[in-house]
């Protein structure tokens, strides 16, 4: 990744401040006000924020912290997220197991960490043990749609479960993190703005090499609310 870093200044352009709240609520399909409260924890207690954003005067997140709130949608199947009972079993599961950004590490999820945060969880909120199994199973099917680099982190989210062919893609790579056509790292907004102009699905698609599908993802993905 050394050459996309060079843009950056160096730094690694999955922890650029890239995303307004409202982006990121957007493409990772949870309310604005949800998200602002995993971000910002809450004024009025002693809660921590359960995701650490690179700026926060207005709040930006990054491509991690994507990752992050993507993952934490698999405890709002049924109700709210808990933040402090999230919280607390992040901490305990990190502590447990040596390991910082827990949601940042779906391998380590998928094992002994991420049963650990999954019981401590459970045990914070009453949740039963067929709650924690639809919970752990809603966890795995968002882990799959997360995309691994070398070194087994993050590097491209399909954050759309109704893409089931995963045509749409987020990659901090390409297109300054905005939702691209996977197969060919053409920008969904690109493919709005020439719909919106009045040009045929049909153009479109032969104009970029698509099929059909991909152009009607697209209109999907920038058009949902």
């Amino acid at each position: 990744m050394a050459e996309q870093q060079n843009i950056y200044g160096g730094n690694d352009p999955r922890d650029i401040a890239a995303y307004t709240v409202a982006e990121a609520a957007h493409y990772v399909r949870t309310p604005p006000q949800t998200l602002r409260s995993w971000v910002a924890g809450r004024s009025d207690s002693d809660r921590l924020p359960l995701i650490s954003v690179p700026e926060y005067d207005p709040p930006r997140l990054s491509f991690n912290n994507l990752i992050e709130a993507y993952t934490l949608r698999a405890l709002r199947i049924k109700h709210q997220v808990s933040i402090r009972a999230a919280r607390e079993a992040i901490n305990f599961a990190e502590h447990a197991f040596t390991i910082t950004r827990l949601f940042l590490h779906p391998r380590e999820l998928r094992t002994g960490a991420g049963q650990v945060f999954l019981e401590k969880y459970g045990e914070f909120v009453n949740l039963n043990r067929s709650g924690q199994i639809a919970i752990a199973k809603f966890l795995e099917e968002h882990l799959n749609r997360i995309e691994l680099d070398d070194l087994n982190l993050p590097i491209r989210l399909y954050p759309f479960e109704t893409d089931t062919n995963k045509i749409i893609a987020i990659d901090p790579r390409i297109a300054f993190g905005r939702p691209i056509i996977a197969s060919r790292g053409i920008s969904t907004m690109a493919i709005i703005d020439r719909v919106n102009a009045g040009e045929r699905e049909e153009e479109i698609a032969e104009d970029y090499g698509l099929d059909s599908r991909d152009v009607e993802e697209a209109i999907v993905c920038e058009q949902a609310a």
